[in-house]
């Protein structure tokens, strides 16, 4: 498994951050986000998103669980499942045609599906530290791995 860590020192750093990590996005198919409310998770879906291309507003899907984009002939879905009350409404929702599809998958809160997502690719775990952030990514499939080699 391979792992990068670094400091994030303020909210624009972690909205470049997102930036950054598009640069060598590839065919990633699921990122998860992990960390305490007000952590970044989704600044750093901001950042990402912008880089896609995305000009308009960024909010958190909390309580519509899955909000879509289409960049550049791309879909990305993002997911916030801090509100899920039970795993199985993620197969109401149809999350395995979203995973099954090319299309890329960000979830935060994904430890709430509770064994219902494969692997992701990449887990990015962001923790309060130091005035900033700590963020370790890790790659968690062979699409992961070959995309953390380039990161």
């Amino acid at each position: 498994m391979k792992q990068i860590s670094l400091h994030v020192a303020t909210e624009a750093d972690m909205e470049a951050f997102g930036g950054r990590f598009v640069s060598a996005l590839g065919n990633l198919k699921l990122v998860t986000l992990n960390g305490p409310l007000g952590a970044g998770k989704t600044t750093f879906v901001r950042g990402l998103l912008r880089a896609l291309g995305h000009a308009g507003a960024v909010k958190s899907p909390t309580f519509t669980l899955v909000e879509p984009y289409e960049m550049n002939g791309r879909r990305f879905y993002h997911f916030d499942l801090y509100r899920l009350k039970d795993p199985e409404e993620l197969e109401f929702l149809g999350i395995r045609d979203y995973l099954a599809g090319p299309d890329l998958c960000v979830v935060e809160w994904a430890e709430r599906a509770k064994g219902l997502l494969p692997a992701p690719d990449v887990a990015v775990m962001i923790a309060p530290a130091n005035n900033g952030r700590s963020v370790t990514v890790t790659a968690h499939t062979p699409r992961g791995e070959a995309w953390l080699s380039g990161f």
